[in-house]
């Protein structure tokens, strides 16, 4: 794995270098993943922006979350753009008792959609429930004239997910995304202490014990097969939400072409 190491983030990859079934690869400096990336140092954001050419920060987080946090060290960059994109419900804007039953109503579609694995059907979720942002994510990593960052907050499920299908419009071999995902765990104690400084997520990280919050290499899988078993593909699903055979064309060669 490609880890970017900075001071003020913790679980920071660039996905280049990853062998495509074409006998390919994906080129460095394109695409970054990240988790929250409030604590930068301006030495981090020097070097992200200086040594990685980063130009576009693809932000996963609902607007509760982005309100909570509040302005993080990028968003003081001119030359930085910055597309928010929440691939969740934002069913935490409602009221605490409302957000409480939302939540429960949720994980129970979350199994429904996928028994085998819950967090799948988490994951397929997204897709379903929340195309119009999942879109808008490609198309802002496809549009970035520089190198793109996409995060959200432990940069393990919104994120992957994301990442995921954006390796998959590049080629890149199924087992290795699957790899890529659950690289998260060799930083995950470092992450969930990260999370549990912060204003939003401190009661949830501290309320689990860390290996509940695994990458879990067989949930990745099982999402990249449901793909192709539910929705013909990804090709397909991208076409039928209207991210064009050219964006996908585009996206490709970004992803692979020096």
């Amino acid at each position: 794995m490609a880890w970017i190491e900075l001071e003020g983030a913790v679980n920071v990859r660039d996905v280049g270098g990853m062998p495509a079934t074409d006998g390919g690869e994906t080129v460095y400096g394109r695409l970054l993943r990240s988790e929250n990336l409030q604590e930068l140092t301006p030495a981090d954001v020097g070097r992200l922006v200086g040594e990685y050419g980063l130009t576009t920060v693809v932000d996963l987080r609902s607007t509760v979350e982005l309100t909570t946090e509040g302005p993080a060290p990028l968003d003081a960059v001119a030359s930085v753009r910055h597309a928010h994109h929440p691939v969740l419900r934002e069913f935490l804007d409602a009221s605490q008792t409302a957000s409480a039953a939302l939540l429960t109503e949720a994980l129970e579609a979350d199994r429904e959609r996928f028994a085998d694995d819950p967090m799948c059907g988490h994951y397929l979720g997204y897709l379903e429930n929340r195309p119009e942002e999942v879109i808008g994510a490609l198309r802002s990593i496809t549009t970035a004239p520089g190198a793109a960052i996409v995060h959200c907050a432990a940069g393990k499920d919104r994120t992957g997910v994301v990442i995921a299908l954006a390796l998959t419009v590049a080629g890149v071999v199924p087992e290795v995304i699957v790899d890529d995902y659950a690289a998260t765990n060799d930083r995950l104690e470092a992450i969930v202490g990260r999370l549990s400084r912060s204003k939003m997520y401190t009661g949830d990280v501290n309320s689990r014990p860390v290996r509940a919050h695994e990458a879990r290499a067989e949930t990745m899988r099982a999402f990249l097969e449901q793909l192709d078993a539910r929705y013909g593909g990804l090709p397909s699903w991208l076409d039928d939400h209207g991210f064009t055979e050219a964006e996908v064309t585009v996206l490709h060669d970004k992803l692979r072409k020096a």
